[in-house]
């Protein structure tokens, strides 16, 4: 069994406040092309979106970042088109609220996933080098399969994207689709 898990893709990070821009902007089709194919297909869909709170003098992303993904902000809605595939099918994706990088931290992410006998995770999303990678690192520490879709994953940082896709290959045994 496998599953999708769309991380992060909302204007915050596509072109709002912490902006990947046009490298995200240029996956949107291919990511909202999966999101359906994989509902088609009846497997487990997941919206991992990243979640802050104003002012949160406590998150360690608040030293590192200016604020992004605030609750209740118009940031944190899925970017363009995959909000409408979402609208469409929210009965058959799974909406999570993650706060660090990693989809599995403090979620219910492996719960979810355990009780479908879900074994191969298909990554796809922004940031490529950040909570795509994250990710990746505990799906494999938990025993999971790892696909990332490179046509669908992209960074503001070009060099750390290319460097993750590899890191996936080499070190953590995963599967890059979509070259």
């Amino acid at each position: 069994m496998k599953a999708l898990i769309v991380i992060d893709f909302t204007v915050d990070f596509v072109n709002g406040s912490l902006p990947v821009g046009e490298p995200a902007v240029a996956i949107e089709d291919r990511i909202c092309e999966l999101t359906r194919s994989f509902v088609d297909q009846k497997e487990f869909v997941v919206m991992a979106v990243d979640l802050h709170h104003e002012n949160d003098p406590f998150h360690p992303e608040t030293r590192l970042f200016p604020p992004h993904n605030i609750k209740g902000s118009a940031g944190r809605g899925l970017f363009g088109k995959l909000q409408d595939v979402y609208e469409q099918h929210k009965d058959r994706i799974y909406w999570m609220d993650k706060t660090r990088y990693s989809a599995f931290s403090g979620t219910d992410l492996e719960l979810q996933l355990r009780s479908r006998q879900i074994t191969e995770l298909h990554l796809i999303g922004v940031c490529t080098d950040i909570c795509v990678l994250h990710t990746a690192v505990d799906a494999y520490n938990k025993g999971f399969q790892v696909v990332v879709h490179a046509d669908a994953v992209a960074s503001f940082d070009q060099a750390g994207h290319e460097w993750s896709l590899r890191h996936v290959e080499s070190t953590l045994g995963g599967q890059v689709t979509g070259k």
